[in-house]
């Protein structure tokens, strides 16, 4: 068990333990700006031996980035007022934290209420609904392209000024910087299109962007999924060939640390091997991963925040050998630690009995 609390270097980052608190939308900052609850929530996790915390998604500033004014920006000064005193309240443990970079694209609703800039449609590589997968908009412009770039670079920036840890960037589960890379939601024939590794065009730009603003050492990590929010059994790559092919690119751009999504961390990525999403990047890219996956719970979850009436507690068994096997490096815990601030902490000494366990009442407050 004590592999979860050791701490993890890297060239660039490192962590007291090997925990991660990983992103997950919250929508309880009113009009973009995080309060002080939000401070607390996160401190309460960087308490237990949290190790790491990648902050739920934030906004850049593009006008259609976000689909309600409850969740946060990291842009404008009242938001990132809001973000220092989170950061300030983190930084009274050993915890590290960076913000997750966000652009929903066209998940973004045509109307709905809290919609930021509700006269404006949502943006995407080609104006593909994720959900229906028909044209409902415009493909972005080149002009458009290069706005969302530089917003990107510019929350980077701040976050490093402010004095967070690092940054991640949010290129997963069917948003932006997915939808170029997914051939379901990216059509153009330019030089943001056309097969896997020309998709990659548009995240290499926002992450070489990103690099020059922060500079050499400043950590970057990079989201990425095969999945999307309502496609669960979308790909990307079929074959560890493919994977590599589309994870060099990205690489090359500045990646630090990979954040490779999964549903479940044990299942097998490719057939033949039972290296998981997480296991066959660091092994093609040689760089730091974390994993994630229903850690803590088990059973068959339909979505990402579904645990049913009641989610299990589930064995970290497979998970320490894992670790210890070192198909990954970092391990983030999602529902189990967003119902129990202290389940690290629990893990850690056999107060198992003792965990409060996942139920959807959970969302509906920030504990």
């Amino acid at each position: 068990m004590e592999i979860l609390f050791q701490p993890f270097h890297s060239r660039k980052l490192s962590t007291p333990t090997r925990i991660v608190l990983p992103a997950m939308t919250r929508g309880f900052s009113p009009n973009g700006v995080p309060t002080d609850q939000v401070a607390a929530y996160y401190k309460r996790r960087a308490r237990h031996e949290v190790g790491l915390i990648i902050t739920e998604g934030t906004f850049i500033d593009e006008p259609s980035a976000s689909p309600s004014s409850n969740y946060p920006n990291f842009f404008g000064g009242a938001s990132l007022r809001g973000w220092k005193k989170v950061l300030e309240a983190v930084h009274t443990t050993d915890c590290k934290i960076a913000p997750q970079l966000w652009h929903v694209g066209m998940a973004r609703p045509f109307k709905g209420e809290n919609l930021p800039n509700p006269e404006l449609p949502p943006i995407g590589p080609s104006g593909i609904d994720v959900n229906t997968l028909e044209q409902t908009a415009e493909p972005m412009s080149i002009a458009k392209i290069e706005e969302v770039i530089n917003a990107f670079a510019r929350a980077a920036a701040d976050a490093k000024r402010l004095g967070f840890d690092g940054v991640e960037l949010h290129g997963a589960h069917g948003y932006l910087i997915d939808q170029f890379f997914w051939k379901e939601t990216n059509r153009r024939t330019d030089e943001y299109g056309g097969d896997l590794v020309g998709r990659t065009r548009f995240a290499s730009r926002i992450i070489h962007a990103v690099r020059k603003a922060v500079g050499s050492q400043f950590p970057i990590i990079f989201r990425f999924s095969q999945w999307k929010t309502v496609h669960y059994n979308a790909k990307l790559a079929y074959t560890p060939m493919e994977l590599e092919a589309f994870l060099a690119p990205l690489t090359d751009a500045g990646v630090d640390i990979f954040d490779c999504s999964t549903r479940r961390f044990w299942e097998p990525e490719f057939e033949g091997t039972r290296l998981n999403l997480a296991g066959w990047t660091r092994k093609l890219t040689g760089k730091p991963t974390i994993s994630v996956g229903s850690v803590g719970l088990k059973g068959d979850f339909t979505n990402a925040f579904d645990g049913g009436p009641e989610a299990e507690a589930a064995s970290v068994e497979p998970l320490v050998e894992r670790l210890k096997a070192g198909e990954f490096d970092l391990i983030a815990v999602g529902r189990a630690l967003l119902a129990d601030a202290e389940w690290a902490e629990k893990i850690r000494h056999a107060r198992e009995k003792d965990i409060h366990l996942f139920t959807k009442e959970d969302l509906k407050t920030l504990k």
